[in-house]
This record gives C-alpha cells, sequence and structure tokens, in this order.
C-alpha cells in the first residue's frame, strides 16, 4: 500500500482536492437552497407551498446518478457547455438540498406555533418573525440530521467519478485499472475519505452538545 501511495500520490491528492472542494460548493448552495425551500414548504402562500412541495417531491424520487447525468449529457447539447466536475456539483446540490429541506421544516414545524404568534403580534412581518425567531430555533433542533446530510453530501460526491469529475473515487479507479490492485487502491480511497467525513462527524457533535448544553 506504501508504494502505491509513493507511485500515485499526486493523483489521489488531486482527487481529494477535487473532492473536497466540490463537496465545499454544493454543501454551501445545498444549504441555502434547502433552507429556503424548507421555509417555503411551510409557507401560507399556497403557490409558493406548492412549488416547495413539487421540488422536494421530484428530486427526493429521482436517484442521484440520474440528476447528475441529466446535467452532464442533456446541459451541453441543449443549453450550455459544462464538464463533469460541474455537473456533479449541481446534481448535488439540488439532491441534498431537497434533503435539507425536509429536515428544516420538520425543524419549524416543530417549533411551537405560539412563538410565530409571539412575532406577529409585536409588530413583525411573516418572514421576519421566521427570521429572526423561528428558523433559529428550528436550525438548533435538526443539527443532528443536518450532520447526517452533510456527511452524505461528501461519499454522494463519488458520483462524479461517472462523469470525469476528477474526483477522488475517479483517480481511484483510473489506479485500479492501471495496477490491478484493487484491495489497496480503494482502502487508500476510503482513508482519504476519512480524511474529510471524521473532522466534520466530529464538529457535528461539538456543535450538538454545545447547543444541548446552551438549551
Amino acid at each position: 500500500m506504501l508504494e502505491l501511495l509513493s507511485s500515485y500520490g499526486g493523483m489521489l491528492t488531486q482527487g481529494f482536492l477535487n473532492t473536497l472542494l466540490a463537496s465545499v460548493i454544493a454543501l454551501f448552495f445545498s444549504t441555502v437552497i434547502g433552507t429556503l425551500i424548507g421555509i417555503l414548504r411551510v409557507s401560507q402562500n399556497k403557490f409558493l407551498n406548492q412549488f416547495a412541495n413539487a421540488y422536494v417531491q421530484l428530486f427526493l424520487n429521482i436517484p442521484l446518478l440520474i440528476i447528475v447525468l441529466f446535467f452532464y449529457t442533456a446541459v451541453p447539447m441543449y443549453v450550455v457547455q459544462i464538464g463533469g466536475f460541474t455537473a456533479g456539483i449541481i446534481g448535488l446540490t439540488i439532491y441534498t438540498s431537497a434533503f435539507i429541506a425536509e429536515t428544516v421544516r420538520a425543524g419549524i414545524q416543530s417549533v411551537p406555533a405560539g412563538q410565530m404568534e409571539a412575532g406577529l403580534s409585536t409588530g413583525f412581518t411573516y418572514w421576519e418573525t421566521m427570521r429572526y425567531i423561528v428558523l433559529p430555533q428550528a436550525l438548533r433542533i435538526v443539527i443532528p440530521p443536518l450532520g447526517n446530510q452533510f456527511i452524505n453530501l461528501v461519499k454522494n460526491s463519488s458520483i462524479l467519478a461517472m462523469v470525469a469529475g476528477m474526483d477522488l473515487m475517479y483517480y481511484g479507479d483510473l489506479i485500479a485499472s492501471e495496477t490491478f490492485n484493487t484491495f489497496d487502491t480503494y482502502i487508500l480511497v476510503a482513508l482519504f475519505y476519512l480524511v474529510i467525513t471524521l473532522p466534520l462527524t466530529y464538529l457535528m457533535q461539538r456543535l450538538e452538545r454545545r447547543n444541548a448544553a446552551h438549551s
């Protein structure tokens, strides 16, 4: 395994950095989009509520691979040229945002209804009450499931290998095909993934403990 790392360490490092970059970008945008869609899921506006519901139901029930392949094949053919890396990030973002939206919705609905009524009675608008009173409480409640979604996103980033996204799994597949040493190669790939997921798991656990102590 050490010989493999010494010969192909540069490729694995490049794949690791690309995976990390894709995960960070998709994590940011999926959190923003998912939070917004989650808020719209409980909106009193019928149109916005139905739009958010359709978004969630659509992307919750389509495999991630299909979403990524759509952006990798159909979008360059009919809309604009994008590479596998970009297509993978867009697919990851859309797919994960649907799960985050449901998590945020559940958190909002777990906040007592009196919080919204109290905010409205003080003169806040619906959106101000949601932003300053309801949503902060909801996000504290959903830290554990949100953490799980973040970790799943990192692992799901391996889908980029299917569209030549130059990620860690893509380079792992190349190395395995060249060396025929699949066991050691994928053990190394797994270790590189752990470098991302273990600190993220630790961070989410710390946030959860801190939130519990604060509560």
